[in-house]
């Protein structure tokens, strides 16, 4: 049971991930004439499909989508071997659960990128085999700020930008995991595994 309270948070994220992209994806029609506000005109929901990486990154090759779902393979086996190690080493329990969630998301994506091409049919035109070049479905959308750069700033001025992440329930349970992760280092991180802690009060008794 010590470690499969960590996997079950990974399995939620996974269960509510994919139930919502599979909601948005049978009850929403794709991109501007599906978008739906939420609060006012900062947060929507919006249909789209992300061939990439984080905010569309693709690499250049007609294979380029088979090695990112490979490296997305091989990332999932390796964090969750981490969970393993983090409890058996029992480290920080707040880390652990941080650890689950980005797994959690990590499964997320992959199920879409492996099984969405055949299943959805939504692989890229072109894409070799629908296997492995599935489109991940994003919806959450944050509208930041769209305009014109001000010409006073160097090199971008006066372009037309925009600054508005669209991502998914595993992506936020990445984001999160990470930021917290991030926000407590000194105490996840930097502190001695309760092991060490009992083997050093050991020692001294």
């Amino acid at each position: 049971m010590k470690y499969a309270k960590y996997y079950l948070v990974a399995l939620l994220v996974i269960a509510i991930d994919q139930a919502v992209k599979m909601l948005v994806h049978n009850n929403m029609q794709m991109g501007l004439p599906g978008q739906i506000p939420v609060f006012g005109d900062w947060f929507k929901l919006h249909y789209t499909l992300n061939p990439g990486m984080a905010f569309g990154v693709e690499l250049g090759s007609d294979y380029g989508k088979i090695i990112l779902t490979v490296f997305r393979m091989v990332a999932m086996v390796a964090i969750g071997y981490l969970v393993y190690y983090l409890v058996q080493n029992r480290y920080n329990k707040g880390l652990i659960w941080c650890v689950g969630l980005i797994l959690g998301g990590a499964v997320g994506n992959l199920i879409d990128s492996i099984f969405y091409g055949v299943l959805l049919d939504n692989a890229p035109y072109g894409a070799p085999t629908p296997w492995l070049h599935g489109q991940v479905i994003d919806m959450f959308y944050i509208d930041i700020w769209e305009g014109i750069v001000p010409s006073w700033i160097p090199i971008i001025g006066g372009t037309p930008m925009s600054l508005w992440p669209i991502f998914n329930v595993a992506d936020a349970a990445i984001f999160v995991g990470v930021l917290i992760i991030i926000f407590n280092q000194n105490k996840f991180l930097n502190q001695p595994p309760d092991r060490e802690k009992r083997e050093i009060n050991i020692v001294e008794a």
